[in-house]
């Protein structure tokens, strides 16, 4: 029985990089910038299901871990889910997050090779002016502002891309940035951002 899902929202990134992530446009064939690329995401889902249960207003994080070049596989990842969660509402965003359900998170079943687990927390995802405001409770969280274009008031994306995450990115900057847990203690401020609109799913 294939399980449906979808999830329209925004996710914003927080990563390793000293210039934007070469991941982007390389789709995951160009080396991160400093070797390897230490990430966390926040999303915010404005719409969502998985098979009848609704997953809109729920937000997720992600830690991923990845020791080269991100086609090759090899990442460490850990989900934390909103504390707001139901029990089936979980199952369904770590069969996503995980890859396990198809469509556009399929590749993370191929990518993930250690998958450090699930936990459920206070989780917020908040847009001040343009800058994304984000809370991992204990586990940390940022500041994340877009990088602004030679047009007043317009910033620079990247657009019509064939990036996984959505096609059309927001160059960011991290003006705050930290992620502790899971083994990790980054401090990324300063680095690489991205923010993305998401429209996923799968064809079921």
């Amino acid at each position: 029985m294939t399980e449906a899902w979808t999830l329209k929202g925004e996710m914003t990134l927080s990563c390793s990089c000293a210039v934007f992530c070469p991941c982007v446009l390389s789709l995951g064939e160009h080396p991160p910038t400093e070797e390897r690329c230490q990430t966390w995401a926040g999303i915010r889902i404005d719409e969502g299901k998985y098979d009848s249960e609704d997953l809109s207003g729920l937000k997720v994080g992600l830690m991923m871990d990845l020791p080269g070049i991100m086609a090759r596989g090899n990442w460490t990842a850990a989900l934390l889910i909103d504390e707001k969660a139901s029990a089936l509402a979980v199952k369904g965003l770590t069969r996503i997050f995980t890859g396990r359900v198809g469509g556009t998170t399929h590749l993370l079943s191929i990518l993930v090779g250690q998958f450090l687990g699930v936990q459920q927390i206070p989780i917020t995802y908040e847009t001040n002016g343009d800058t994304r405001i984000i809370s991992l409770d204990k586990y940390g969280g940022g500041a994340i502002t877009p990088v602004r274009g030679k047009e007043k008031g317009q910033n620079v994306v990247i657009r019509n891309s064939e990036y996984w995450i959505g096609p059309d990115v927001i160059v960011s900057r991290a003006d705050k940035s930290r992620f502790r847990g899971f083994g990790r203690n980054w401090n990324l401020a300063g680095r690489s951002a991205e923010i993305v609109k998401l429209n996923w799913g799968n064809s079921a």
